[in-house]
């Protein structure tokens, strides 16, 4: 778990996957766009649900399938801490196929891992927009 800076007008993104490879370089591509920080990067989702409660991301990019707590059950944890965090689940498996489909309730948006980077950025930038706007109207 590495905690970064969690202050900023700029939209806040959590990381979360358990490879190291990918959670540094979504870290890498998500800093060298404006307005978008990374304020921490966690290896499993109960790492995650601990960082939400310190950093307050706006957007979490959350990989469905890793060890000790899975995005499923990090996702659940997440919105019931904080239900106007956007959660994008982030997967290698095609979720919508899945028979836990009906478990993506707590997911905001869905991003394949080999969608290509500009797509990513715009769905996190997507979401930080709704993260905003549910924050107004609270």
């Amino acid at each position: 778990m590495l905690m970064l800076s969690c202050k900023s007008s700029a939209l806040r993104v959590l990381v979360v996957d358990d490879h190291e490879l990918t959670r540094l370089t979504l870290q890498l591509a998500f800093s060298c766009q404006e307005n978008i920080q990374v304020v921490g990067l966690a290896s499993n989702g109960q790492e995650a649900v601990e960082m939400v409660k310190r950093c307050q991301p706006d957007v979490i990019v959350l990989d469905l399938h890793m060890p000790i707590m899975d995005g499923w059950s990090a996702s659940s944890q997440i919105k019931i801490i904080s239900p106007h965090t956007q959660i994008l689940a982030y997967s290698s498996v095609e979720e919508a196929n899945s028979p836990r489909a009906t478990g993506m309730a707590n997911f905001d948006d869905f991003c394949k891992k080999d969608a290509p980077t500009t797509e990513l950025v715009a769905l996190v930038r997507q979401l930080g927009h709704r993260s905003g706007d549910s924050k107004i109207a609270s």
